[in-house]
C-alpha cells in the first residue's frame, strides 16, 4: 500500500478532486488492478471511449429515474423505447416487480416495458414528487392514468445506478394518494 502522505497528497486533496471529477475512476481500476483487470476502458471526463471510439453517456440518478419512468415505461413507440433503454440501461441491469418478476438484460426489460405498456396504451405517468437521490441510488414516487381522469395506479421505482446507467430498477405499487 502507497503512504499518499508521504507523497505530499493529502487525503482531502485527493477526495476533493474525484468528487470535482478531476479524478476519473479509470484512474483507479486500471488494468493491473484485479477490480479492473481486463474490464475497465479509458474514459475522459467528456465520457469518450477510446476503447470503443464511441461517446458513452452518464446520467445523473434524477435524470435516469425520469426518463425510465418517461421513455422506457411510458413510450409506445417500440424504437424510441429500446433506443432509451440502450442509453440508460447497463447490459447486466435487472428489472424487479412485485410478486417476484425478474427480467434481466436490456431484451427483458424492452419486452416487459413493451407488454405493460400494450394493456394501457393511453395511460401517462406523473411524478408526484422529485426524483430524490442517496448515494449510487435513487426512487422517484409516480401516479398513472389517463389524462383528464382520477390515477388509476400509483407506484415508487428505486433505482441502482453503476456508472451513470441503471443498474437495477426495483418497482414498488403504492396506495393512492
Amino acid at each position: 500500500m502507497v503512504d499518499l502522505a508521504s507523497h505530499g497528497v493529502g487525503v482531502a486533496l485527493l477526495l476533493g478532486q474525484l468528487l470535482a471529477g478531476d479524478i476519473w475512476r479509470s484512474a483507479f481500476l486500471d488494468r493491473a488492478s484485479p477490480l479492473g483487470a481486463g474490464t475497465a476502458r479509458q474514459t475522459d471526463h467528456k465520457g469518450a471511449s477510446d476503447a470503443e471510439g464511441r461517446q458513452d453517456m452518464s446520467f445523473s440518478i434524477s435524470t435516469l429515474l425520469t426518463r425510465n419512468l418517461n421513455h422506457v415505461f411510458g413510450e409506445n413507440d417500440q424504437k424510441r423505447r429500446r433506443a432509451a433503454i440502450d442509453a440508460i440501461f447497463t447490459e447486466d441491469c435487472v428489472f424487479y416487480e412485485p410478486g417476484g418478476g425478474i427480467y434481466r438484460g436490456r431484451d427483458e426489460i424492452d419486452r416487459v416495458a413493451g407488454a405493460i405498456r400494450a394493456t394501457h396504451p393511453d395511460f401517462r405517468y406523473q411524478p408526484i414528487a422529485r426524483p430524490e437521490e442517496v448515494g449510487n441510488g435513487g426512487r422517484v414516487q409516480w401516479v398513472e392514468g389517463r389524462p383528464g381522469e382520477a390515477p388509476a395506479h400509483a407506484g415508487t421505482d428505486f433505482i441502482i445506478s453503476r456508472d451513470g446507467r441503471i443498474a437495477a430498477v426495483y418497482l414498488f405499487f403504492d396506495k393512492l394518494p
